[in-house]
């Protein structure tokens, strides 16, 4: 009689959900939705148009420095572009992105109906819009937008930091907070919500990658919101933590923000690695080279990256034993990556390999990422770092990481996925002209700034000596070119999402697109002499 009961209760329950769903429509439907589609595709969105914001911001730094002189902008507002278009570019187009892809994918790759935390996730998406906006919203202030870089080193966010300081600084702990609830949810739904049968040395890698960058962003989130706090009370309270003259240090501002700053930049490259991971076997149509060692290389890299912050410090002066202690600890990290970057090499080696558009940007991933791996290991010298530090080598090297690291990394898994979320298949077209404006532009525009870091050209300045001129002037033109090839992608996606051709159960053509291990029989692939085929 009981059963009975709580059965009608069930029913009219789940009957009044549907009826609920059903009057949300338009607006309502977004703000109020906990469906983990919705959520990603929201923030998919959002890192798309902070993308096109933080892109504009760098298209300005590169028409100021297209000829030497002051001709377009003021010196502070450069400034004021350099520190936005960083700070957008970080956490408002790479994280969120990431996430987007993490609520959409994880949930089908585990076996979850949802996330763990629906009514959580949709708080930690509808928090970052405000934070951006309060962020944006100095730029229309007397006092300007935050002008101290995106590091904000003390005493330039502190003593010398002009009115918008709060600003950036509770935009900054909004942020973080949206970061820390989304990692607890990843963490929690991998942990919890595992189909029966799938152990952890079973996960996709993508799962394994966005778990390892979730735990990151658990432990280093709330040293961020510490820093910014300190930098708060030394400039508004009377507090001198980061100032010498009231017995505070501002080199320890840097080994703080750095005790962030480099497993931030892990969190950026991470799940990279899953998605790179996930599409190389898909297009290669064999399995994952060396799963296991990838994950234990995924977790050493993560650990690795906590006892390295100091690379970016070596000109304040370290003792000599803290000097060599960061600069093998730093090398050392290029081994677990040379681990990942040699078993992707081996899934494509004698693979059957079709060129889709999602395989084309995981190449030009694993080449492009190497470049920035390489110049990263030379930074890591601690004598040549003296010559490159704070020169456009550093701009070089972090942006083939960001740019053709993360960046493609998650034009491989939008292209990848657009059918699976969209039902449709997108214009083949227009995104291999995408890929080829992108690639070509992107070394245009990153490749000679080696040359000028090399030469002594500094980071963040508005003008320039007139030896600079020549490679700068090529620069600013891949800029410009990189800039509109977005303009590609935005029309694509569009076009898609209205519609087209019907994307087929299997639009990759033996690769199935939420399975990690690819259906179809791989071809032969050992790596001693193939057998005589008579």
């Amino acid at each position: 009689m009981t059963t009975d009961v709580i059965n009608d209760q069930s029913e009219h329950d789940s009957h009044d959900g549907e009826h609920h769903d059903h009057k949300m429509t338009g607006l309502k439907r977004w703000l109020y939705t906990t469906n983990h589609k919705d959520i990603g595709s929201m923030y998919l969105w959002f890192s798309f148009i902070m993308f096109l914001t933080g892109g504009v911001m760098a298209l300005v730094i590169r028409a100021e420095l297209f000829q030497p002189g002051l001709q377009i902008i003021e010196p502070d507002f450069f400034n004021q572009m350099t520190t936005v278009h960083g700070l957008i570019m970080v956490f408002g187009a790479i994280m969120p992105a990431f996430t987007g892809l993490a609520n959409w994918m994880l949930p089908m790759m585990v076996g979850a109906p949802d996330m763990a935390l629906p009514r959580l996730n949709n708080w930690s998406f509808w928090i970052l819009p405000f934070a951006f906006a309060i962020l944006l919203s100095s730029f229309f202030m007397e006092s300007g937008a935050p002008n101290f870089g995106w590091t904000f080193y003390a005493p330039l966010s502190t003593t010398y930091s002009n009115g918008s300081t709060a600003f950036f600084v509770f935009a900054v702990h909004i942020m973080g907070i949206s970061s820390i609830m989304g990692a607890i949810n990843i963490v929690v739904t991998i942990m919890n919500m595992r189909a029966p049968g799938m152990t952890y040395m079973k996960m996709p890698l993508f799962v394994w990658t966005f778990f390892i960058t979730a735990y990151l962003l658990i432990a280093v989130m709330p040293v961020l919101a510490g820093t910014v706090t300190m930098v708060l009370t030394d400039t508004y309270f009377g507090t001198s933590f980061f100032d010498a003259a009231g017995g505070g240090d501002p080199v320890m501002f840097q080994h703080i923000f750095w005790f962030f700053g480099h497993p931030e930049v892990y969190i950026m490259i991470l799940p990279a690695f899953g998605i790179v991971s996930t599409t190389i076997p898909a297009f290669s149509r064999k399995k994952l080279f060396g799963y296991s060692s990838m994950v234990y290389a995924t977790a050493s890299i993560a650990f690795l990256s906590f006892i390295v912050w100091a690379h970016h410090m070596f000109t304040t002066g370290m003792p000599l034993f803290g000097e060599l202690f960061f600069m093998y600890c730093t090398m050392l990290i290029a081994v677990p990556t040379g681990v990942k970057v040699f078993n992707w090499a081996a899934t494509m080696w004698r693979g059957s390999i079709s060129f889709e558009t999602p395989m084309l940007f995981s190449i030009a991933f694993v080449i492009l990422f190497t470049i920035g791996g390489f110049s990263g290991l030379m930074l890591a010298m601690t004598p040549v770092d003296f010559q490159y530090h704070d020169t456009y080598f550093v701009v070089a090297h972090f942006h083939y990481v960001l740019v053709t690291g993360a960046l493609f990394s998650i034009f491989a898994g939008a292209y990848y996925w657009l059918p699976k979320w969209t039902g449709y298949m997108y214009n083949d077209t227009l995104s291999k002209w995408h890929f080829w404006c992108s690639l070509i532009s992107v070394n245009l525009l990153f490749f000679p700034m080696h040359f000028l870091g090399l030469a002594g050209m500094p980071r963040r300045i508005p003008d320039y000596a007139l030896q600079f001129a020549d490679f700068n002037k090529w620069v600013s033109i891949g800029g410009f070119a990189f800039g509109l090839s977005q303009l590609i992608f935005l029309v694509l996606v569009i076009k898609c999402v209205k519609g087209g051709e019907k994307a087929p159960a299997k639009p990759w053509d033996g690769a199935e697109g939420l399975e990690w291990t690819v259906p179809s029989p791989a071809p032969y692939h050992t790596f001693e002499t193939p057998p005589k085929i008579d």
